[in-house]
C-alpha cells in the first residue's frame, strides 16, 4: 500500500491537472478530510460481480439506468454483451469485494465517430451520498480523453436529476427534450499528467483491491479454523466421562 501511495502522491505533483478521486468522510459542516476512493479497472472475469450489482438494483434505480423498467433478462442480456475489448469498465468495492458503484464508458464502433464515448453509471442504495457517481465520472473523463474522445455523452432520463447534476458540475452541457435529457462534455487532449494520473490511479485501486481480497481470504479461514475448533470442544465435551 506504501508503494502504490508514494507513485500517486509522485503523480500529482507532475502538474495543475491530476487530481486523485475523492470523497468527503463526514458531513461538510464537519470540516473533513478528503478520503481516496480506489476506483478499479473491471474485467471480463467479473461479469458475475456486475450481475450481481445491477440485478440487485430496484425497479426504479433500473428504469433510471436503462431508460427502461429492466427485466433480470434484459439486466443478464446487457452483461452478457459487454464488450471488453472495445468499452471500459470500472468501479468501487467494498470490503467483502462487493461492486457497490459501476461505470460503463461505451466507445463508439469502428464504424461511426471514433471521437465519441457515452458514460453511464449505476450506485448500490446504501453506497449514495458518497459523490461516488461523481468520481467514476472524473475517471471516465480522464480514461476518454487518453483515448483521444473529444466528446463524452451522457444521456439520461430528465427525471435522473443525480446523473444531470454529475454532468453540470463537470462543466458539460445539458439539453432537455421532453422526458429524456442529453449531456455532451468537450475533453481537452490527452497530456503527460493526464495520462500518469491514469497509471497512479489504476495502481491504487489494484493494490487496494488485492489487499481486500486477502483480508477476506484471511477472514474466512479464520472462521473455518473457530468452527473446527468449537467442533473439537464440542466433540471433547460429549465424550468425556
Amino acid at each position: 500500500m506504501h508503494t502504490a501511495k508514494a507513485l500517486l502522491k509522485a503523480s500529482l505533483g507532475i502538474g495543475s491537472f491530476l487530481k486523485a478521486p475523492m470523497v468527503e468522510a463526514q458531513p461538510r459542516s464537519a470540516a473533513p478530510a478528503p478520503v481516496m476512493v480506489p476506483i478499479r479497472s473491471i474485467g471480463p472475469r467479473e461479469r458475475d460481480r456486475i450481475a450481481q450489482h445491477l440485478l440487485a438494483l430496484g425497479p426504479h434505480d433500473r428504469y433510471l439506468r436503462f431508460g427502461y423498467a429492466a427485466s433480470d433478462e434484459q439486466i443478464q442480456r446487457y452483461v452478457d454483451g459487454l464488450d471488453f475489448d472495445r468499452d471500459e469498465l470500472f468501479g468501487i468495492y467494498n470490503r467483502r469485494l462487493d461492486l457497490i458503484a459501476m461505470a460503463h464508458l461505451a466507445f463508439a464502433p469502428d464504424d461511426q465517430l471514433k471521437d465519441c464515448a457515452e458514460f453511464g453509471v449505476s450506485v448500490a442504495e446504501h453506497a449514495r451520498g458518497r459523490g461516488y457517481g461523481a468520481r467514476l465520472f472524473e475517471r471516465a473523463a480522464v480514461i476518454a480523453r487518453n483515448e483521444g474522445v473529444g466528446m463524452l455523452f451522457i444521456h439520461a432520463l430528465s427525471e435522473n436529476t443525480a446523473m444531470l447534476k454529475i454532468a453540470r458540475n463537470a462543466g458539460a452541457t445539458v439539453v432537455r427534450s421532453g422526458s429524456e435529457s442529453e449531456a455532451h462534455l468537450q475533453l481537452p487532449n490527452a497530456t503527460f499528467d493526464s495520462r500518469m494520473s491514469e497509471i497512479a490511479l489504476e495502481h491504487y485501486a489494484e493494490v487496494d483491491f488485492q489487499l481486500k481480497t486477502r483480508a477476506k481470504q484471511f477472514w474466512a479461514l479464520l472462521a473455518t479454523l473457530q468452527e473446527i475448533r468449537s467442533g473439537v470442544r464440542a466433540a471433547r465435551e460429549q465424550s468425556a466421562p
